[in-house]
C-alpha cells in the first residue's frame, strides 16, 4: 500500500547545564567564580528530498530526537552543542501537531528546510551571577528543557490537474497517453493504488501536472473502501478532469456516478467540490450506433443535457484512441491560465514556538557552619527588592513564591525541622509549616 501518512515522536535535545566552579590557584586565596555555561542542545529540522516519493520509512522509525548540549564545566569550559537532527520527507508532505491535526508546516512551494522544534539553550554557568553583593554564586542556570511533539505526517500530491472518478473508468489510460506518466494498468478496479503523476506538455500553450487519483466509490468520505486514503491527494488540485464511463460497460449510469463522486468531494471538502470541474465521457470506442452497453440511446447527450447548464462542460473522448483529448486538455489548460499560478499551500495554525520554557536558577543547600538552611538564586534576589515582607500581602505572596518555586520541597527534602533557620540573602527566618 502507498504510505502517504505517519505519526512520529520528535524531540530537540537539552540545554546543557551551567557549572558551578571557583578558581582554586596557587597564590590566589580569594578566586571568583568561573563555571561554565552549557551547551546548545540540537534542534529538529526537517527538509525536502526530491528522492523521496512516499513516507514509508516512517513506518519503520518512529522516534526522532536530537542530541543534548553538554554541560559546562570549570575554568569557563562552554559545554559542546548537541547535533541536530535532519528529518528528510518528500516534496509536498504537510506536518501537523498529532492530538490538533493543526498545521505546522507544509513542505511544498519554496519551503524546503524548516527548523520545527529548535534545542534548548544552555544555561548560564555562576561566573555570569556575581554581583557586588553576591561575589561567590554558588548557583547556576539549568539547561533549558526539550521541547518534544507528537506529529502527523501527510503526504498530498502537488498536480495542478486531478484525474477523478469511479474505478476502472479509465484514469490511468488517459494519464498514460497525454503524459510520460506509466501508470499500471489491467481491466480489473483499484488497479491504481497509488497516486501517479505526470507532465502534459502542449503546443502553443502552458502544459500542467496531471494527478491520476485512484478510484473512488460511495462511502468513501466515510472512509468505506480504498478511496478515503486518496482524497487528500485532491486538495492541492486547482482543477479537475471527471472521467465517467458514459459507455456504462459496467452496467452503471454515468450521470448517476457523476453525482455520486461529487457528492463524496462534497463532504470530503466543500472547497475542493466547488473548484472549476470538466467532464471527460470516456470509453465512446466502444458505443454502438450512438448507444451504451446497455441500450440507451445518445449517452453524450444525456450528460451534456444534464451537466452543461450548470457551468460544467462535457468532452466525449477515447483514451484509447485518443479521440477528442486535445480540446479536453486545451480547455484545461486555458481554465489553469485564469488562476493563479502559486502553489496551494497549507497555511500554519500551530505554532511549536508556543510552548513556553522558562528556566531561572536557584540553589538550597545546608551550610554546616553556620547551621542554617541557604536558599539563593537571581530571581528570589529579584523578588526580595519589590516584596514588602512587613506587610501581611507581602508576606503571603513571599510564601506562595517559595511553594510555587519548589524551594519549600527542597528544604523538606533536605530534612529541615521547624525551627531551623532558613537564610534568603540578607533575611533570616525561622522555619514552620
Amino acid at each position: 500500500m502507498f504510505a502517504d501518512r505517519a505519526k512520529i515522536y520528535v524531540k530537540s535535545g537539552k540545554g546543557g547545564d551551567g557549572h558551578v566552579s571557583f578558581r582554586r590557584e596557587k597564590y590566589v586565596p580569594n578566586g571568583g567564580p568561573d563555571g561554565g555555561d552549557g551547551g546548545d542542545g540540537g534542534s529538529v529540522i526537517f527538509q525536502v528530498d526530491e528522492g523521496l516519493n512516499t513516507l514509508a520509512d516512517f513506518r519503520h522509525i518512529r522516534k526522532y530526537a536530537a542530541e543534548n548540549g553538554e554541560n559546562g564545566n570549570k575554568k569557563n569550559c562552554r559545554g559542546k552543542n548537541g547535533q541536530d537532527i535532519v528529518i528528510r520527507v518528500p516534496h509536498g508532505t504537510v506536518i501537523k501537531e498529532g492530538e490538533s491535526g493543526k498545521v505546522i508546516v507544509d513542505m511544498s512551494g519554496d519551503t524546503r528546510r524548516v527548523v520545527l522544534l529548535k534545542g534548548g539553550r544552555g544555561g548560564c554557568g555562576n561566573q555570569h551571577y556575581a554581583t557586588s553583593t553576591m561575589q561567590a554564586p554558588k548557583y547556576a542556570q539549568p539547561g533549558q528543557e526539550a521541547r518534544e511533539l507528537e506529529l502527523q505526517l501527510e503526504l498530498k500530491v502537488i498536480a495542478d490537474v486531478g484525474l477523478v472518478g469511479f474505478p476502472n473508468v479509465g484514469k490511468s489510460t488517459l494519464l498514460s497517453r497525454v503524459s510520460n506518466a506509466r501508470p499500471k494498468i489491467a481491466n480489473y478496479h483499484f488497479t491504481t493504488l497509488n497516486p501517479n503523476l505526470g507532465v502534459v506538455d502542449l503546443d502553443d500553450a502552458k502544459g500542467f501536472v496531471m494527478a491520476d487519483i485512484p478510484g473512488l466509490i460511495e462511502g468513501a468520505s466515510e472512509g468505506i473502501g480504498l478511496g478515503y486514503e486518496f482524497l487528500r491527494h485532491i486538495e492541492r488540485t486547482k482543477v479537475m478532469i471527471h472521467i465517467v464511463d458514459a459507455a456504462a460497460t459496467e452496467g452503471r449510469d454515468p450521470i448517476a456516478d457523476i453525482y455520486a463522486i461529487n457528492k463524496e468531494l462534497e463532504a470530503y471538502n466543500p472547497e475542493i467540490a466547488a473548484r472549476p470541474q470538466v467532464i471527460a465521457a470516456n470509453k465512446i470506442d466502444m458505443m454502438g450506433n450512438g448507444m451504451d452497453m446497455v441500450g440507451r440511446s445518445d449517452p453524450i447527450g444525456r450528460i451534456k443535457e444534464e451537466f452543461e447548464p450548470k457551468g460544467i462542460k462535457v468532452f466525449p473522448i477515447s483514451a484509447v484512441s485518443g479521440q477528442g483529448i486535445r480540446e479536453l486538455l486545451y480547455t484545461v489548460s486555458g481554465l489553469l491560465a485564469n488562476m493563479d499560478d502559486k502553489p496551494v499551500i497549507f497555511e500554519q495554525e500551530f505554532f511549536p514556538e508556543s510552548i513556553r520554557i522558562t528556566e531561572e536558577p536557584h540553589t538550597v543547600f545546608y551550610d554546616e557552619e553556620e547551621e542554617v538552611y541557604v536558599v539563593e538564586g537571581p530571581r528570589i534576589e529579584k523578588m526580595l527588592g519589590y516584596t514588602n515582607l512587613e506587610s501581611e500581602r507581602g508576606f503571603t505572596f513571599f510564601q506562595n513564591f517559595l511553594k510555587d518555586t519548589g524551594i519549600l520541597k527542597e528544604l523538606e527534602d533536605l530534612g529541615i525541622q521547624e525551627g531551623d533557620t532558613v537564610q534568603i540573602y540578607g533575611l533570616s527566618f525561622d522555619y514552620y509549616k
